[in-house]
């Protein structure tokens, strides 16, 4: 049945997207910021494809494109955007995991570079944070997997230079910290892990003045 996994804002603060795990769709709404209510957009929803369990959304730094991720069928849905309606297209559908996989994997997390040529999302089961490069269109290309530091990644973050991934390996109990490459977007351990009961999630605050 219907269950809200994820609720994110448009980057003009219009509109309001929820990720509904339970029908397969992600609802639209009208944002009012002055009184911070929600109208359902024209469509009010977008349907995905049937049994992926939308999970987590993320919009692309332009604005022009988003990603769905499906956390039952492991993949990511690339959604053209049109910001003036608040209404999405699908363009693509693309597989978190590699052609050879075949154990038990729930997809996470999702998250797109600040620089905007790359999107990450997280697997647990095969436990890897999974790198895709995007190219001018929004389109993705899956690059590599690369081992997240711990068990199930249930969370990771960006920080805002776009310089480092922080994993958040709900059952080894740790953050670990990652370097990312300016060139392939290819995360690197840095051997830094924190000790933290059952992280679920990571977010970076501004620092206070």
């Amino acid at each position: 049945g219907p269950h809200s996994h994820s609720f994110n804002v448009s980057p003009d603060n219009r509109f309001a997207i929820a990720a509904e795990f339970g029908t397969d769709k992600l609802s639209v709404f009208r944002f009012d910021a002055a009184a911070g209510s929600l109208t359902p957009a024209d469509p009010p929803s977008v349907p995905l494809k049937p049994g992926s369990a939308p999970r987590h959304f993320t919009f692309h730094p332009d604005g022009r494109v988003a990603y769905s991720l499906n956390e039952i069928d492991n993949t990511v849905t690339v959604l053209a955007y049109d910001a003036a309606r608040g209404a999405f297209h699908e363009l693509e559908i693309l597989s978190t995991l590699p052609g050879d996989f075949t154990g038990r994997n729930t997809s996470a997390e999702v998250l797109a570079h600040p620089s905007g040529k790359f999107l990450y999302t997280s697997n647990r089961g095969l436990n890897t944070i999974a790198v895709f490069a995007i190219d001018e269109s929004g389109r993705l290309r899956l690059v590599t997997n690369v081992p997240c530091g711990g068990r199930t990644p249930r969370g990771f973050s960006l920080d805002p230079s776009g310089r480092w991934l922080i994993t958040a390996n709900q059952d080894t109990h740790n953050l670990a910290v990652f370097a990312i490459n300016e060139a392939t977007g290819i995360p690197a351990p840095t051997g830094q892990s924190l000790e933290v009961r059952t992280p679920v999630c990571v977010k970076f605050l501004p620092r206070s003045r």
